[in-house]
């Protein structure tokens, strides 16, 4: 009989499923789970043991009934339920969680051919729907605690987003609401430093709320759409947004003259998004009074926008992760440190890409590197 062949050759079925694990190279090869394999095959045991008494019924209280349905209520569907969920929690993929029964089945068969032991047909059917039973609660488990993982994860992920989001606005709001207080006072004038203040403030949390837009434009699962427009107008409708930052960081915004026959096709409102973070960044961190150039121009089928700063310049370590989500560096730590990262992500739906390089002298250089189209 099957439960008793099972029974004598329980500990060599166990190795052979342990050494199938470990040839793929799956986490926590070394181990037995708590309700893997070991466990399953005590309740495979059992049910083949129950079907040979006078109430074979019985044993699907232990492995189910044919089909699934309600096997989720079984004995073998419920340490399956925890199965699923350890080799989430232990790294497993799902492909490795059927693979886990499936090693046990190729376990049985080949250990009874070596041993020339018999498999009625009957047993061999309450094998498989032990197994199929196993499987289907085991993956289902593993796919809605993966979920929920996910789910927790951008839950916080959003939350965190959200906590800096209130802090910086909260933060910005508080200093423009206190300079416009001593402005309507009287006790200072409006073109002085807290007027000054008042226009940082201001232009701070504009950018602040134009970035977390594009953060969530880009994070929505909608095409992009993309057009047609000329890069020379697109310049100049930067130009006149970031003018006014230039004079409240206090440097010199250059702008080079733009072949009016380029154009580039994307997303307008993104790609905007992109520019005007990198030259946040670049007003930013540049020395006070020093220019900051922004430079459009073509090469070899490529248009390439350039914006070069006169800061302290960049170490290779920073280059290589400033593009990174709340990443910052230098000695001026304001700000949520996402708009390098949602300016990369802009790029890239537009089909291009972004880069940084340190300047011999100083400062850096920012590239957005995107495809060429002739309006002629």
């Amino acid at each position: 009989m099957l439960h008793k062949f099972l029974t004598d050759n329980r500990t060599e079925l166990i190795a052979r499923c342990t050494f199938k694990v470990a040839q793929r190279n799956a986490p926590e090869s070394g181990r037995e789970l708590m309700h893997g394999i070991p466990l399953f095959l005590d309740q495979l045991i059992e049910t083949l043991r129950v079907e040979t008494t006078s109430k074979p019924m019985q044993s699907r209280e232990i492995s189910g009934a044919s089909g699934g349905g309600q096997s989720k209520f079984s004995e073998i569907g419920q340490t399956a339920t925890l199965h699923g969920r350890e080799l989430l929690h232990y790294g497993f993929t799902v492909e490795q969680v059927v693979h886990d029964y499936g090693d046990l089945c190729q376990a049985i068969t080949d250990l009874a051919f070596e041993l020339q032991a018999p498999i009625e047909i009957d047993e061999f059917r309450t094998l498989n729907r032990c197994l199929d039973n196993g499987i289907a609660d085991a993956v289902t488990a593993f796919n809605r605690q993966r979920d929920v993982n996910i789910a927790d994860q951008q839950a916080e992920e959003a939350n965190q987003r959200l906590g800096f989001f209130a802090h910086e606005l909260r933060n910005l709001l508080t200093t423009a609401t206190l300079s416009l207080s001593a402005i309507k006072a009287g006790d200072v004038g409006l073109n002085g430093a807290t007027g000054a203040i008042l226009d940082r403030s201001l232009v701070a949390m504009t950018n602040l709320i134009n970035r977390s837009l594009a953060d969530v434009r880009m994070s929505a699962e909608s095409p992009t759409p993309h057009r047609l427009f000329p890069l020379a107008e697109f310049i100049a409708d930067v130009t006149v947004s970031a003018s006014l930052e230039a004079q409240v960081k206090e440097c010199v915004l250059i702008v080079s003259d733009v072949d009016p026959l380029i154009g580039v096709r994307a997303d307008r409102d993104l790609l905007f998004s992109a520019v005007g973070n990198i030259l946040q960044n670049a007003f930013k961190y540049t020395r006070r009074n020093t220019e900051v150039i922004l430079s459009a121009y073509s090469n070899d089928n490529r248009i390439l926008i350039d914006v070069e700063d006169h800061g302290s310049g960049l170490s290779p370590e920073d280059a290589e992760k400033m593009f990174l989500p709340f990443t910052q560096s230098g000695e001026d730590r304001s700000g949520l440190g996402l708009g390098l990262s949602i300016a990369k992500r802009s790029v890239e739906a537009n089909d291009g890409k972004i880069s940084v390089r340190h300047k011999a002298d100083s400062g850096c250089i920012f590239t957005i590197d995107l495809p060429c189209h002739s309006l002629s």
